[in-house]
């Protein structure tokens, strides 16, 4: 049987956890480029851990800048089995309140300027993201979440944008009322596909800060307040992460969605047309399915 190691993405005002024994922060060699920061290993409660600030301590990377491929290799490379997402979002829902966590199922994804896959000419895969979270690892997130004292709800459609503005007003309504969004963020995708495709559980725990700018009693985004509710966020987010080893335990079984086999039929270049350079790349992220077509 496996091993649980968790990797945690934190979002805006998450740069750091608290409590990991052995604590230290390593640097990881990616071939898809340097990460958003070093990454800081440990164990927490005798599980091992891995934590990146997405945004790199001192909120260095703007969204469309945060090396998405680099982050998600690094964590496979160091052994990562579970990836838990953090990131502030704004709400669509009057009942989704500032403060509020929502444990994300579903995506709309409009970014436009960002690398969304690890394959491509050379080595060409398709995997599916039709349910592009897992359901085992964002039940241990709302459980662990409502333990550290935030209000939780399960499920919701995560609708990602470029950034780095906020929406307009039209925007924000096109969102909520015609496409039937609940939460909006700009770090979301493509985060979640290339989880899929490291075969890594991912769970996403949007933590809401506003209500975008549709509200009409709340009006446009302001920032200020944003960050006051950040702050909150933040720390309810970091005692959810600690509660985490516990309810995963160390010993783990096969994922019972298959998150950790998304590779076996999605990879279609024939082995003997697939460029060297670009499976070297993919030693971490694809490496069963690269390794057993060798041998």
């Amino acid at each position: 049987m496996a091993h649980t190691m968790i990797g945690v993405i934190g979002g805006s005002g998450i740069y750091d956890i608290d409590g990991l024994e052995g604590a230290e922060w390593r640097t990881v060699d990616s071939p898809f480029g340097a990460p958003s920061d070093s990454i800081l290993t440990g164990t927490l409660n005798g599980t091992p851990m891995a934590f990146l600030p997405r945004h790199g301590r001192g909120h260095v990377h703007s969204p469309s800048s945060v090396p998405y491929r680099a982050n998600i290799d690094a964590l496979k490379r160091l052994g990562v089995t579970d990836v838990i997402s953090l990131g502030a979002c704004g709400s669509f829902r009057e009942e989704m309140a500032p403060g509020d966590f929502v444990i994300v199922d579903q995506y709309i994804d409009r970014t436009i300027a960002r690398d969304k896959s690890f394959f491509g000419p050379g080595c060409v895969a398709h995997v599916s993201v039709a349910n592009p979270t897992c359901a085992r690892l964002g039940a241990a997130c709302a459980s662990a979440a409502e333990v550290a004292g935030s209000r939780v709800h399960q499920g919701g459609t995560y609708l990602a944008m470029e950034g780095p503005q906020f929406s307009t007003l039209a925007e924000s309504r096109l969102y909520r009322e015609a496409w039937s969004c609940d939460v909006i963020g700009m770090t979301g995708m493509p985060e979640a596909k290339l989880a899929r495709e490291a075969e890594l559980c991912y769970a996403s725990v949007a933590m809401i800060t506003d209500y975008d700018s549709w509200h009409p009693e709340h009006g446009e985004v302001d920032v200020t307040a944003i960050i006051a509710t950040l702050i909150g966020n933040a720390e309810r987010g970091k005692t959810m992460v600690r509660d985490l080893p516990d309810l995963l335990g160390q010993a783990r079984a096969p994922c019972p969605q298959g998150c950790d086999h998304a590779l076996d039929y999605a990879i279609l270049t024939a082995p003997e047309a697939r460029d060297p350079e670009v499976t070297a790349r993919l030693d971490a992220v694809a490496g069963r399915m690269l390794n057993k077509a060798a041998l």
